[in-house]
């Protein structure tokens, strides 16, 4: 039954104690307090108003950022995060690159101050990222034909792209690849940007369908944006082969298409910072215009830095200019200039020789233990596997990410039953994975494979 009193504060009043005058407190003097009878006993109620958002509905949880919301729930101990990209030691620890602490440091003794940066942002990154990307005596930097803004990672240089596609060139398209790194289609959604897909993954041989993506992009409207991804393909890992890479700049060039790099991986992913960017480079020397988005939290392991860049390679210094004229109009309402932390961090490491060297045996170092826990998985799996299975395609990948061609169905098993979470396309991160849990997760592989349809 309710209770009789109605407390204000530390002071409890009964209903007879209080002045019906005092009550009139709303606008039109219409009393808050609703007084009903019940059994003898009166009943004080607060009239609530209905919320101007009752019409906004729950979203849904991100699908790979949700993935870590289990993870912590879940409190077996042979549980395991394969589902968000973040590059774990063999203990499965967070790393912070030494040579990024070099680079804070040398900001501390310095002391660098917290000005704002510019709409375009850290001019000494820019320059370094530019020359990263494309090799400092490329002729596009040489001849000033890269227009590059410093942005929040790859995600936020995306999303200046896809706003300068949006009011520069109304109507085009943006083909993504089949599958692709879930944030792309919501970047063109929120952006107002169509996009349709180009075939990708061959499920049949957990390999890429090049002739179907080849015929897709020849399909495509002419002038149409062709969204690839650098190296280390977001979630298959699944890359072209360079001749493969040949044929793909042919056609594009031939249908007059606008290609759209997102470069995530430069360094890590096969060690190499040269060979990673050898995609972006054939294009840039044939002479194309095209789009490239950077980020730096997976080399240089700034995830929450947000740290990257925004390149458009124009036919001409004076095109470069404009363009990026118009980026940084973007920009400025967007979120008016980037953060300057891990802009000064790059900038540093990128203009030392001695750390430059040291960032690059460092990203030899973590993705050497990815090309080893890869090599440790398939061993495992074809020693476990006694059904014949061709888990070959393990080692055919690239970069931190395995599409092991699991559905959704056996994706669940694997967290249900054997506690390893992870993306329901079949994605894992091999880089959340020890040489010690190589063997458990075969057996959870190989469990939800072939008794899980």
């Amino acid at each position: 039954m309710a209770s009789s009193m109605l407390s204000l504060g530390s002071t409890s009043l009964l209903p007879r104690e209080i002045n019906k005058d005092k009550l009139k407190l709303g606008p039109s003097g219409s009393n808050p307090f609703l007084r009903t009878k019940s059994l003898s006993r009166v009943t004080m109620s607060v009239s609530v108003k209905p919320s101007r958002f009752e019409g906004i509905t729950m979203a849904p949880p991100d699908p790979i950022l949700g993935v870590s919301e289990a993870f912590k729930a879940d409190t077996n101990e042979l549980k395991l995060n394969l589902g968000v990209g973040a590059y774990r030691t063999e203990e499965l620890q967070p790393y912070v690159l030494n040579v990024v602490k070099k680079a804070e440091n040398l900001m501390l003794e310095r002391g660098d101050n917290k000005e704002y940066l510019p709409i375009e942002g850290l001019a000494a990154f820019n320059k370094a990222t530019a020359e990263l990307l494309f090799g400092a005596g490329h002729p596009v930097i040489k001849e000033q034909k890269v227009a590059t803004i410093q942005g929040l990672s790859g995600t936020g240089s995306l999303r200046l792209a896809a706003a300068l596609i949006e009011r520069y060139f109304p109507g085009a398209k943006v083909l993504i690849s089949a599958p692709t790194w879930g944030n792309h289609k919501n970047i063109f959604n929120d952006a107002k940007v169509p996009w349709s897909e180009y075939r990708y993954y061959d499920p049949k041989t957990i390999g890429l369908d090049f002739e179907g993506m080849i015929e897709d992009i020849k399909e495509a409207p002419e002038g149409s944006f062709i969204l690839l991804h650098g190296c280390a393909h977001n979630p298959t890992g699944i890359d072209p082969t360079p001749e493969q890479w040949v044929k793909i700049a042919d056609v594009v060039q031939e249908k007059n298409h606008i290609p759209f790099f997102d470069v995530a991986y430069q360094g890590f992913a096969s060690g190499s910072l040269d060979e990673d960017a050898a995609s972006v480079r054939l294009f840039a020397e044939r002479g194309m215009e095209f789009f490239v988005a950077q980020s730096y939290s997976k080399n240089l392991g700034l995830y929450a830095e947000r740290i990257g860049a925004i390149n458009v390679v124009c036919s001409s210094a004076d095109a470069a200019t404009r363009v990026k004229s118009q980026l940084k109009r973007i920009a400025r309402p967007m979120y008016s200039n980037p953060p300057v932390h891990g802009a000064r961090i790059v900038a540093n490491v990128l203009g030392d020789a001695t750390m430059f060297g040291e960032w690059k045996a460092e990203m030899e170092m973590m993705a050497g233990r990815i090309k080893t826990v890869r090599q440790r998985l398939y061993d495992s799996l074809v020693s476990k596997d006694k059904s014949g299975k061709d888990w070959s395609f393990i080692l055919k990948q690239i970069g931190m990410f395995s599409f092991t061609g699991l559905n959704k169905a056996q994706s669940d098993n694997m967290t249900n039953k054997w506690h390893v979470y992870m993306t329901k396309d079949g994605r894992i991160s091999l880089a959340g994975l020890s040489m010690a849990k190589c063997e458990y997760l075969a057996d959870a592989i190989i469990d939800s494979c072939h008794n899980v349809s």
